[in-house]
């Protein structure tokens, strides 16, 4: 969470991963702390190709180094990833609750990490004999015949208990130590993967995941194969899929593809011939790439994409499990003239490309040839490309199934803003990756701008050139805004004068036959003499590209809205539906802005850009229902249920009720039982209306010496509900060390400092919680709460 404050040594709660499985067994043992604040993982639209896929393994600094008092590293292109894997070297690593939000936020799996590595034998044998007694035990008789290793389901029971109760979808298994049992041992293992994919299924749903690491062989060596063959198959067949090492000959990809087709249908499953054998796909085996190079073809970075062009994932029909993404940011942050712009036009340029013909992209040699190995073909990967053009982008679920809601934060900031007022500034900067939210995938590199309206080529007229930004120095709410910038040539063209051009921004599936209601935050930030810029909010259905409609489907406007906010921003809504047979499913859609501007002089060029603070989408709900916060409470909470941030205990946990009310209405007569009408309005299911917050402010006020309380007004922000580490729900936890100094606090009224610390206990304090719904609403004060301390 952004967070007020200097609390240096931040750190993830207890339990937030396992050093070994015996600790696993201590927390299994407890009433644990309950994660009832995670986003459930919603299907994203079948678009029906069966191209690869991506996975990418985050490997960051040992992880769980995410900090609401520091910039981090963030990854932002879920749009081209299917599945992210959270991984460290504990033993088992558990995706933060904040990783998992911003993962199942977008429609992609999560996966945490199951690993053993040197030192971890012991280990390996307790996962499939599971947790022994300390009572004196043993079999009534000796055995008369021999029998292999015992395998037990504990520990698989466990780890599915694990997944579901922090959310996450499943395991990358690591075996990076050698199994001393030999081939009985691996043997045993291989059953094992398959009770815990069969818990999984049972506890987290069908889409759950076991994915094996190309690691121990079948006689228990550690022995990386860099492929599927038939040393490392039986782990493939027992688990969902494969993530090769990534050290791999330019010709292995082909090898695995022709290997894995060879292979008899009672191998990998058949759904008429072998329904009990979960059918196995050419794209369920994953190439790994290692994006810092270490014998990855093509030397990693900017080079990682010759890798993938042998993985050929839209031909070839291979996944890629791309290894240490974070190399944009780590392999550059002690670099001089360093910062978060340069870093995000970095990673930028080695997801989707140039925004700029100037721009410059250095592509490593290639490494030496491996033995073996043969020169790759003229061609094949002679000049870079971006990596996100490999992959088939993918829109986030529904807005039917998870509203959406775009802030374009990155989930790192230096400021938050409330309805555009700044209330906090730190320079150093915050991460909470909660908080991330799509930045819009149509507008990277840059945004692509068509011609709008009847006149779709005017002669002599060139289309304006257009460009993006992160901007952290001005939103609406939250952290950061989305600018765009225009540029138009001068023309004496007679349709100068009036320019209309259509800007596509971000994707989304629409369901046939659906009412949805969308709404667009905005701020003109250049006025210019002469010139008047108008901006409207639509959606298209489009075929291969966001600027080509499709034909059959028809978006109906059913109303349009326009409202002046508090400074300069302005509020645009759309009610809206696709027509066509509700059999159709959902459709791949752009939501984006139209742009009309109206000049008197046209042959000079002209600029101008506007911040984009905030999208929302949501299913259109009638009747309608009016959000609240009920009560608010303070209490001390149970020390489990605090981060080990301090050795001081909090000072107390905020907690608070949401509630819903509903319109009057006017009260139909029912004059007899057999009367066909209901008596109100009757409502959906209460999962599509009852509202849910994306997160609160939480603010702070000191009584006077006079014993009452000052303005609301004059209370200080001191932080956000919902942090990375912590998945509670309606709670937050007040920590000593909420620093009130100006580098941090943009104003401070009223609030009694001693070394720059709250003065929580010696006076009377009153704290105010701000809603913000799921459709980007902050509640006015009147639907607010407060609790005095």
């Amino acid at each position: 969470m952004p967070l007020l404050g200097n609390l240096r040594d931040f750190a993830p709660p207890k339990y937030a991963y396992f050093e070994s499985l015996e600790e696993l067994d201590e927390w299994a043992g407890t009433t644990s702390l309950v994660f009832d604040n995670i986003l459930p993982l919603y299907p994203r639209m079948n678009r029906g190709e069966q191209r690869g896929r991506l996975l990418v393994c985050h490997d960051y600094k040992g992880g769980y180094t995410e900090s609401p008092f520091s910039l981090s590293y963030t990854f932002n292109f879920w749009s081209s990833c299917d599945t992210f894997v959270y991984f460290s070297h504990h033993r088992v690593t558990v995706p933060p609750p904040g990783w998992i939000n911003a993962s199942h936020r977008q429609g992609v799996k999560i996966l945490g990490t199951l690993i053993f590595e040197g030192g971890g034998e012991q280990d390996c044998l307790r996962l499939l004999v599971g947790k022994l007694p300390k009572s004196r035990t043993g079999p009534v008789s000796q055995p008369t015949t021999f029998t292999s290793l015992p395998l037990s389901s504990h520990y698989a029971r466990v780890l599915a208990d694990l997944a579901k109760q922090r959310g996450f979808d499943g395991y990358l298994l690591n075996f990076e130590c050698p199994l001393v049992g030999g081939m009985e041992q691996t043997r045993a293992l291989a059953a094992w993967i398959t009770l815990l994919q069969a818990e999984l299924k049972l506890k987290v749903g069908s889409h759950a995941e076991t994915m094996w690491y190309d690691s121990v062989i079948i006689n228990g060596r550690l022995a990386w194969q860099d492929r599927l063959n038939s040393l490392n198959l039986p782990f493939f067949l027992s688990s969902s899929s494969l993530f090769s090492n990534y050290t791999w000959r330019n010709n292995y990809p082909s090898l695995t593809a022709q290997y894995f087709l060879s292979l008899d249908s009672s191998l990998t499953g058949d759904v008429t011939s072998h329904p009990h054998i979960h059918q196995k796909r050419l794209r369920d085996i994953y190439m790994g790439v290692d994006v810092w190079g270490r014998g990855s073809h093509g030397n990693g970075g900017f080079g990682a994409f010759k890798a993938i062009s042998h993985i050929a994932p839209s031909s070839l029909g291979l996944s890629v499990a791309l290894f240490g993404q974070a190399w944009t940011w780590e392999s550059e942050q002690d670099k001089t003239g360093w910062s978060w712009d340069s870093w995000w036009t970095y990673e930028r340029k080695l997801w989707t490309g140039k925004a700029d013909p100037s721009e410059e992209i250095s592509v490593p040699d290639m490494p030496p040839l491996k033995h073996g190995e043969v020169p790759c073909e003229a061609g094949i990967h002679d000049e870079f490309t971006s990596l996100a053009s490999y992959f088939q982008q993918s829109p986030p679920p529904d807005p039917v199934l998870l509203p959406f809601h775009t802030t374009f934060s990155p989930g790192v900031g230096r400021r938050w803003f409330v309805k555009g007022r700044e209330v906090f500034n730190r320079p150093q900067g915050w991460t909470d990756v909660n908080k991330q939210t799509a930045l819009g995938d149509f507008v990277w590199p840059k945004p692509v701008v068509s011609w709008e309206g009847d006149i779709m080529d005017p002669e002599g007229l060139e289309i304006p050139d257009a460009k993006s930004q992160i901007c952290m120095d001005n939103a609406w709410n939250g952290g950061s805004s989305l600018r765009l910038s225009l540029v138009a040539s001068g023309s004496e063209s007679e349709h100068a004068a009036f320019r209309c051009v259509w800007m596509p921004v971000q994707s989304l599936a629409i369901t046939v036959a659906r009412v949805y209601e969308a709404s667009a935050v905005y701020k003109l930030e250049t006025e210019i003499s002469g010139v008047d810029i108008d901006v409207a909010l639509s959606i298209k259905t489009f075929g291969d590209s966001p600027n080509s409609p499709t034909s059959g489907f028809e978006i109906t406007s059913l109303s349009v809205e326009e409202t002046n906010l508090e400074r300069g921003w302005s509020l645009l809504k759309i009610r809206f539906s696709l027509g066509g047979s509700p059999q159709s499913g959902s459709q791949h859609s752009s939501l984006g802005l139209i742009i009309t501007i109206v000049s008197e002089e046209t042959t000079q060029p002209l600029t101008f850009s506007l911040l984009l603070g905030q999208l929302n989408v949501y299913p259109s709900l009638s009747p309608p229902h009016i959000p609240s916060l009920l009560w608010a409470d303070f209490t001390v909470p149970n020390t489990k249920t605090t981060s080990s941030a301090t050795a001081r205990p909090p000072l107390g946990a905020l907690t608070w009720e949401v509630s819903a009310s509903f319109p009057s209405f006017d009260s139909p007569r029912i004059t007899s039982p057999e009367d066909s009408i209901a008596a109100w309005p009757a409502q959906p299911s209460a999962e599509a209306w009852f509202p849910k917050l994306l997160y609160v402010n939480i603010y702070a006020l000191e009584y006077n010496s006079n014993g009452m309380p000052g303005k609301v007004e004059d209370a200080v922000w001191i932080g956000t509900s919902g942090s990375g580490y912590e998945g509670m729900r309606n709670t937050f936890v007040v920590e000593h060390g909420i620093s009130l100094s100006s580098s941090s606090s943009v104003s401070a009224p009223n609030i009694s400092t001693g070394d720059g610390v709250l003065s929580i206990g010696t006076g009377k304090m009153r704290f105010y919680v701000q809603g913000v719904t799921e459709s980007g609403v902050v509640l006015d004060w009147a639907r607010c709460v407060f609790v005095d301390v």
